[in-house]
This record gives structure tokens, C-alpha cells and sequence, in this order.
């Protein structure tokens, strides 16, 4: 039986992220101890997600078996079966710390960590996607599909459990996003509401997108078929991508043509979802 969890390389883009696990931690616990004081509605709920848990493992999962609970699978089933897999893959916990500290650098909205971990379904639907790649790569795909089936009707986020995602990613809102079986999304990606990442017809094989680091997709965008998305490329709100797009280039349209260059170092960081045309 396999034991990878996700490919090599997006093992080892993960591991390159510098994070404070320790400290994150801590944060977590204390912002959740506040809630708890000042919110009575909200004290059960912190009790049992974060300061009844030893780690961020356990919290990641008792919130996951919450989320996920149906008749078919109870809570008090889910919980010790997410937990377990988390607490025996580091790096599952690893990559959603990654997600975590990205959420709160890029999304005003977000003034804590524990926000998007309790409220936030783009952060709670990969990190059930990040589970299910990994039952998927190891001869567990019934129990794959199911969490994709899960993932699908409770946050509105189909990502198959094959495609390959990195660290550092931020869907946010995330309402209607869909990512087919082979796609390929590397480290440190911004990505809003109602995106594609698909195909173009019954073909077998690679033939979903792949996006590079550094990569800002508007809200909208439909990106088809085996095309290559360049290292912090920006993707227009609404465009409809068929062919590769150069690093650093924007592009907009239906379909999508190249209409400037990337403004930003790294667009997937600034979230500025303008166009910055040339030559218009």
C-alpha cells in the first residue's frame, strides 16, 4: 500500500513554509478562551473544538466531524477518525496551518486565526480535501469520494481527492468552486467564488489546469482543459481561459487574452483584483 500523501513536489512546497506552529497554537487557544468569556451562545462550541484539544490536530478534526456529521457517519464517529489521520499525518496539520496564517495575511476580513477556522467553509473544504487526497493515494478512495460528496453539499466546494494542491491557499468565499481529477494548484494561490478549474470533453489523462505559484484567479474565472497558468499570473473576474498564460502577465476576457502585466510581485499576496491594462 501507498503512504504518500500528496506528490513529492507538493510535499516539498509545503515543507518549505515557515510556520509557527507552537505559537499559532496559542494564539488559537487564547482567542478561543476570549469568545468563550464574552460570547455565552459560543462557549460550548470553543470548549469542544479548541480548548478541549490538545493540538490543532484534534481541533481540525472534532470541527470537521461537526461540520461533516450525518446520519451515515455521526459525529462521534468522524471526530476520532479525522483526528487520527491528522495527529498520523503532520503534514495534513502542516498544510493547514500554511492555509490558516494565509487567510489572515491576505483576507482583510480575517483579523484571527480562528475565524476561518470556525467560520470560514473555503479554509474547512480543503482541509476536507486535503484528508481525502490523502485516503485517495492510499487505497481508501470509497472513503475519498465520501468526504468529496461531504465537501460538495455541506460547502459548496467540489475538489477531487486526486488533484494536487499546495500549501498557502486562500479560497475565498469559495462558493462554487469546482477542481477536476488531474488538476494541479502549487503553493501560495489566491482563488474567490465560483471558479473552474476543468475540462474541455470526455478526454482521458492530464487534461485539467495547472497553476503556478503566486497566481490571483478573479471571482468567476472558468480555466479548461491542460492550459498552464504561470507563476503570479492574474486571472480577470469573469474571464474564460483555453490557452496558457505567461508568468507574470494578466489576462481578462471571453475568451482570455493578455491585457497588461502583473502589477504585483506576487499577486496571489495583494489580492488587488484590478487589471492594470496597458495600452488601453
Amino acid at each position: 500500500m501507498s503512504t504518500q500523501s500528496a506528490s513529492p513536489e507538493m510535499n516539498r512546497l509545503c515543507q518549505e513554509h515557515q510556520i509557527d506552529y507552537a505559537g499559532l497554537w496559542l494564539d488559537l487557544r487564547a482567542e478561543a478562551e476570549r469568545v468563550a468569556a464574552s460570547e455565552r451562545e459560543l462557549r460550548s462550541l470553543m470548549q469542544e473544538v479548541i480548548l478541549d484539544q490538545e493540538c490543532l490536530a484534534g481541533a481540525l478534526g472534532m470541527r470537521l466531524a461537526r461540520k461533516l456529521a450525518r446520519e451515515d457517519m455521526t459525529r462521534g464517529e468522524l471526530a476520532p477518525l479525522l483526528a487520527g489521520l491528522l495527529r498520523e499525518h503532520p503534514d495534513l496539520v502542516k498544510s493547514a496551518a500554511a492555509d490558516l496564517t494565509a487567510i489572515v495575511d491576505r483576507d482583510p476580513a480575517a483579523s484571527t486565526a480562528l475565524e476561518p477556522l470556525m467560520y470560514y467553509k473555503g479554509f474547512l473544504a480543503i482541509t476536507t480535501y486535503r484528508i481525502s487526497h490523502y485516503l485517495w493515494n492510499n487505497d481508501r478512495r470509497p472513503l475519498a469520494l465520501y468526504f468529496q460528496s461531504l465537501a460538495s453539499e455541506v460547502f459548496a466546494v467540489d475538489i477531487h481527492p486526486a488533484a494536487q494542491i499546495g500549501c498557502g491557499i486562500l479560497l475565498d468565499h469559495a462558493t462554487s468552486f469546482v477542481v477536476g481529477e488531474t488538476a494541479i494548484i502549487e503553493d501560495d494561490v489566491s482563488i474567490l467564488h465560483e471558479v473552474t478549474l476543468g475540462g474541455t470533453g470526455k478526454q482521458t489523462g492530464a487534461r485539467h489546469p495547472i497553476v503556478r505559484s503566486g497566481v490571483l484567479i478573479g471571482a468567476g474565472a472558468k480555466i479548461l482543459g491542460r492550459v498552464e497558468i504561470g507563476m503570479c499570473a492574474k486571472i480577470g473576474a469573469g474571464s474564460v481561459v483555453l490557452k496558457d498564460v505567461p508568468p507574470h502577465k494578466t489576462v481578462a476576457g471571453v475568451p482570455a487574452e493578455i491585457v497588461g502585466e502583473s502589477a504585483e510581485e506576487n499577486p496571489a499576496a495583494f489580492m488587488d483584483q484590478s487589471l492594470h491594462c496597458s495600452g488601453l
